[in-house]
């Protein structure tokens, strides 16, 4: 079984940055493709950003790219997501999720998850 805490959520201005964490426990880290979900009031869970169990790919949400990094460190068992250039619309509870395999952008797929950080960016 797999643990997920996220951290660095908070409240910022638009154009903005925070970087999020995501510290797994439990399981072979190592192994696990991972990804950042968002959800914002009343609406489903948005893919923001994946990258394999490896670093060696990453993946992004149109609505994120060029604006958000996301990174991991095996050794450390954490993933981060850089957000930069913040806007109201990236308001949401970020999810940090791992998965064994499947698509990267479908969160039906993910296995495990953390019970999220709160962004709020103010215009």
């Amino acid at each position: 079984q797999v643990q997920l805490v996220e951290s660095g959520g908070g409240l910022v201005q638009a154009g903005g940055s925070l970087r999020l964490s995501c510290a797994a426990s439990g399981g072979t880290f190592s192994r696990l493709n991972m990804g950042w979900f968002r959800q914002a009031p009343g609406k489903e869970h948005e893919f923001v950003a994946h990258i394999s169990w490896s670093g060696g790919n990453t993946y992004y949400a149109d609505s994120v790219k060029g604006r958000f990094t996301i990174s991991r460190d095996n050794a450390k068992k954490t993933v981060d997501l850089q957000t930069n250039s913040l806007n109201p619309e990236d308001t949401a509870v970020y999810y940090c999720a791992a998965q064994n395999r499947g698509s990267y952008y479908n969160a039906r797929v993910y296995d495990y998850w953390g019970q999220g950080t709160q962004v709020t960016v103010s215009s």
